[in-house]
């Protein structure tokens, strides 16, 4: 996560001066941001652009969405894959391939482009922890004060997940880890006295439970345990059925897990979704959606209807009181803005 930071950097002096913007202005933690809130909040999230392509892509997938003042935008994190390359003799080389790189720095591209806050995603897979607390370093000498923390999937070629060796094998581990930087405690005991980082740490939620676990109450338990080792807000996996959200808050509420959930939203666009989503995210689709869906001829009325459901569901979420609506873009911006706009 590395590969882009001294670009990040000099990135970051200019979002320093820029004139007329306070500190407190230009960087706050997710939680401030919800505390302070007066109205429902609005966040977006957005894959990094693949190799080859540059910055001005983020910037283009951004730029229609700015209108509505997000408070920060999310940038995910995919893990490397291994491929096997050709070589001149004939023979194949196993090599590791990142087709996404550059987290670090366009979460500080982003701050300096827009002057609004940047949560990277960090997960625990292709890691080793002290690449983690190398990563986090880097993030904290640019300002950046939030993180997303996740155990992220299994690679391609595994049947379940396997952590790097001496990394992470668990969310709350890696949550862990950031715990004690921001406590001063490095990995290398002869560090004595270290700074302290000021991580705001986020991790993930799933109303329909996570696909691993046995049963919801389970789900809920390791929840509770990363929230008492330090999480402040949980962002939850994407759903389509805004009763399993509510049922997925009162359960948390019940369990005595107290910090800001945030709901995550995505529209459905194509046919094919209806079966990629379930298989890849663990996700119901409601009847009522799927009928209509399955009643359009192409694939411009699929998004027409997946983009009123998306609308109706945040209008009932923003009634019910969430402090976020958090919308995961992946490549479908306008959409985004149409939605938005009927909802503020």
């Amino acid at each position: 996560m590395s590969d882009t930071t001294t670009d990040a950097k000099r990135t970051i002096v200019h979002y320093q001066k820029i004139p007329g913007k306070s500190k407190k202005q230009q960087q706050m933690k997710v939680t401030d941001h919800i505390q302070q809130a007066k109205d429902t909040l609005l966040s977006f999230e957005i894959l990094p652009p693949l190799k080859g392509k540059s910055i001005q892509s983020i910037y283009d997938h951004l730029d229609p969405l700015m209108e509505f003042k997000p408070s920060w935008i999310n940038v995910t994190y995919h893990r490397s894959e291994t491929a096997f390359k050709k070589k001149a003799d004939g023979n194949f080389e196993k090599v590791e391939v990142r087709k996404r790189p550059g987290t670090v720095g366009i979460c500080a591209a982003i701050m300096n482009h827009y002057q609004i806050d940047a949560v990277p995603h960090m997960i625990c897979g292709g890691f080793t922890m002290r690449e983690t607390e190398d990563a986090l370093i880097d993030l904290n000498f640019l300002g950046i004060d939030n993180v997303l923390v996740l155990r992220g999937d299994a690679a391609k070629n595994e049947a379940s997940f396997e952590p790097e060796p001496g990394g992470n094998k668990y969310a709350i581990d890696l949550l862990k880890q950031v715990v004690h930087l921001n406590s001063g405690i490095y990995i290398d005991d002869d560090i004595r006295d270290g700074g302290k980082t000021k991580f705001c740490i986020g991790v993930a939620g799933y109303p329909e439970k996570h696909f691993e676990a046995p049963n919801l109450e389970i789900d809920l338990r390791r929840l509770k345990e990363k929230v008492d080792a330090g999480a402040e807000y949980i962002m939850t996996q994407m759903f389509f059925d805004n009763n399993k959200f509510f049922e997925f808050v009162n359960a948390c509420r019940a369990n005595d897990i107290h910090v800001p959930i945030i709901p995550g939203l995505k529209p459905i666009t194509t046919k094919k979704q209806l079966s990629v989503l379930p298989r890849i995210f663990h996700v119901d689709i409601p009847t009522d959606l799927s009928t209509e869906i399955m009643k359009c001829k192409t694939d411009a009325d699929c998004e027409i209807v997946g983009t009123e459901w998306l609308i109706q569901q945040s209008k009932e979420l923003k009634v019910f009181g969430v402090p976020v609506l958090h919308y995961y873009t992946l490549g479908k911006p306008r959409l985004i803005r149409d939605v938005v706009k009927e909802v503020v």
